[in-house]
């Protein structure tokens, strides 16, 4: 469902990475994992069509995201390290905010149900200023949750989070991949999954001086 095709990125003039190959599938969960600066987030920004490639192409069952424009933006839900979040909006607000511009309409039934599971229910009202960050972290994903996309890409979902919200949002990949979605994760924890491994590739890219985008 997900290609990237020899994909290189380069920042302010100097290459992130270059080279990457790689496909997933549906029911796939595929960790990105590397140190800071090794391009997880970069890879992400990529992967959603926020930041165009030096050179290669992100391909989405079979066609290039380039091509597919707003088609393709309707199949993902991305989650950046920002939480994206207005302080003087209430929760609910938040939501019906960030879902009308996504185009999703998730009943109320459904709303509620994705609150009360990530421990937010009864804080519909209140404004996101007076949440603490994890709490903010689990608002976020609760976007997530109610789009229904089929392709969810995370960057550091975890960060912010109590041992409680780590174990919830585990349990919604799982979920997932189990019910045929496929999500991509930048992350520096160690888990289940297919794992990219910036690091490794940035090792070889380095030991070839020819190999630049």
């Amino acid at each position: 469902m997900l290609s990237v095709r020899d994909l290189a990125c380069t920042r302010a003039g100097r290459p992130v990475f270059c080279g990457l190959t790689f496909s997933a599938q549906a029911g796939q969960l595929v960790q990105v994992r590397g140190a800071n600066g090794s391009g997880k987030s970069s890879l992400l920004r990529l992967l959603c069509g926020l930041l165009p490639p030096a050179r290669g192409e992100v391909h989405w069952q079979g066609r290039a995201i380039a091509a597919q424009g707003a088609d393709y933006i309707r199949q993902l839900a991305y989650l950046g390290h920002a939480d994206g979040l207005r302080g003087e909006l209430t929760l609910r607000e938040n939501l019906d905010f960030s879902l009308h511009i996504a185009g999703s309409r998730p009943d109320a039934a459904f709303c509620r149900a994705v609150l009360d599971r990530l421990q937010l229910a009864g804080r519909e009202h209140d404004q996101v200023r007076l949440l603490s960050q994890g709490q903010r972290r689990r608002l976020a994903l609760a976007r997530v949750l109610l789009s229904r996309r089929p392709l969810w890409l995370l960057d550091e979902p975890h960060a912010g989070l109590d041992a409680d919200g780590e174990q919830v949002l585990d349990a919604c990949l799982a979920e997932h991949v189990q019910g045929g979605g496929l999500a991509v994760v930048a992350t520096h924890r160690a888990g289940s999954g297919e794992a990219l491994d910036m690091d490794e590739m940035n090792d070889a890219i380095r030991s070839d001086p020819d190999h630049r985008p």
